[in-house]
């Protein structure tokens, strides 16, 4: 049977194996996993899927390894609706179809919540989602959540606490969570990039969400809001014009820290800052 003749799902999977146009995708994606252990036998993961792009593909990369794993794991596909316009949340459930992934779709309102909430909505938006995330794994069996951040968001949190926040950290491999014991969060697609999400995207002509909630269709209409990400992500686009590898290098700094070149840091409540020990 030729590629061409399989299913749709088929197809889109079949991309990632061995000497295909996606392995590379796949190779970055296994190698998060198995760098920062994140999968363990008999864990159960509600894999979450915003209706996006990197949370479509990581369904379909945790599902082709469990169909080659050499220990066993269980999926659960699960898809909050946030307040999605009809249009949107039949795009999602399509896209699922279309795709083959068998989806659990519960309901909150939390765009509105978000909107109400003042100056900072999408930091908002993010904390909700987070919670009720969790709280519906819990419901369903699950031990882990994982989510589709990927290299790129991983080096533009690192520039954006920088820049806005004054202060050096990023979004982790995995997380446990403070709030729902025995819960942890987990980002397997940690070093896969962008630029090839996007490819893989466009090579099999799929349209996915992208946030769908009234602040981005207003910033589609022609409002003036951007924010903080997007502005960052044209920064580090900028710089790679004349360096093409600072993005790689950007994620290197993350495990060069020098702890006897920086003025201060921290681990939990403990803070240290120079000169302090400077003479011992």
């Amino acid at each position: 049977m030729s590629e061409k003749s399989l299913p749709f799902a088929q197809q889109v999977e079949k991309s990632f194996q061995k000497g295909q146009i996606f392995h590379g995708i796949y190779n970055r994606f296994t190698r998060a996993l198995d760098r920062y252990d994140l999968l363990k036998s008999g864990d159960k993961v509600a894999v979450c899927i915003s209706g996006g792009k990197d949370s479509m593909l990581l369904a379909l990369l945790l599902r082709s390894l469990k169909r080659h794993s050499r220990f066993p794991f269980e999926l659960v596909f699960m898809a909050m609706d946030p307040g999605y316009k009809k249009e949107n949340r039949e795009l999602l459930e399509k896209n699922a179809q279309d795709l083959g992934l068998d989806l659990h779709i519960f309901e909150t309102r939390i765009f509105a919540a978000a909107e109400k909430s003042g100056p900072s909505p999408c930091y908002m938006c993010a904390r909700l989602r987070r919670g009720a995330l969790y709280d519906h794994a819990l419901q369903l069996g699950c031990n882990k959540i994982a989510l589709g951040h990927h290299f790129s968001d991983v080096i533009e949190t690192v520039l954006m606490g920088m820049l806005w926040s004054g202060q050096y950290q990023t979004m982790m491999p995995k997380v446990k969570s403070a709030n729902f014991p025995g819960m942890e969060l987990i980002r397997p697609m940690y070093l896969v990039k962008e630029e090839d999400i996007i490819a893989w995207r466009e090579h099999f002509g799929l349209a996915f969400l992208n946030c769908a909630c009234s602040i981005t269709e207003r910033q589609k209409s022609g409002d003036a809001f951007e924010g903080k990400r997007l502005a960052t992500k044209r920064l580090i686009q900028k710089l790679k014009e004349t360096n093409p590898k600072v993005d790689e290098n950007i994620f290197s700094s993350l495990e060069n820290v020098n702890l006897g070149g920086i003025l201060g840091f921290k681990k939990g409540a403990e803070r240290t800052a120079f000169p302090e020990g400077y003479d011992d």
